[in-house]
């Protein structure tokens, strides 16, 4: 199963008074693995960067001002996000960005049924405990060390690792546990509807083998109970 992990900057809180996204940062993993294919971009924002919001990722207006808009390059992450469920760490928060910027280049905002949050996931495998993504690094032991600032691409490295911790564990990718998985994403999706989106549908048919006999036959009991008389001085017989 594809998915796409990403995570996205911004220059404040609510694209609806303004606020534009600055860096989006995607990873792509099939089956719980990265496969290494990543998206990354910066986007010119064209109006400024409010200084609460340059501390926590360090991008300024004038590093932002020599980079695309975003309608530049809306087609390429498009491709990239392709039909895949999107994992995202509060993940409203990203799609409403997101969608914020499709919308305004003209292109159909991305169906709230394909949101994967990993903060609702995080809540339900651990009620009560801290579900910020520095605290999820910590319980799992994933090392953020390099993490100095907020960065999409970066923070949405450190998602993929944790979402393999919330959804099993490394070994997701034996096979049944993919079945397990995506039907406790289904559940816990605030917005979907059923579960018979493409990625919710367990693995596709597959050839079905008839049972491996387990009972000795006639033939093998025979011999073995020829080898069994042959044993001389045997304990069973004392």
């Amino acid at each position: 199963m594809r998915e796409v992990i990403f995570d996205t900057e911004t220059t404040g809180l609510d694209p609806r008074n303004g606020d534009r996204m600055v860096e989006i940062g995607c990873i792509e993993m099939i089956d719980r693995v990265e496969t290494g294919r990543t998206f990354h971009a910066y986007f010119n924002p064209e109006r400024d960067m409010p200084a609460e919001a340059e501390r926590v990722h360090g991008l300024s207006s004038a590093f932002l001002a020599t980079k695309p808009r975003f309608a530049e390059v809306a087609e390429e992450l498009l491709a990239f996000l392709g039909d895949a469920p999107l994992v995202a760490h509060n993940a409203g928060f990203d799609f409403g960005f997101l969608n914020a910027e499709l919308e305004r280049a003209g292109h159909a905002p991305i169906a709230l049924e394909r949101m994967v949050d990993t903060v609702a996931l995080a809540r339900r495998k651990h009620p009560g405990a801290k579900l910020s993504l520095d605290a999820l690094c910590t319980r799992y032991g994933i090392d953020r060390s390099h993490r100095v600032k907020h960065g999409a691409l970066l923070d949405a490295e450190l998602l993929a690792q944790v979402y393999v911790e919330l959804t099993g564990g490394r070994q997701i990718g034996l096979g049944l546990a993919e079945t397990v998985v995506s039907a406790s994403i289904t559940a816990l999706s605030p917005h979907s509807t059923s579960g018979n989106a493409p990625w919710h549908r367990p693995p596709g048919d597959r050839p079905v083998r008839p049972p491996r006999p387990h009972v000795a036959s006639p033939e093998e009991l025979e011999r073995h109970a020829a080898f069994i008389a042959g044993i001389e001085n045997a304990l069973w017989t004392r």
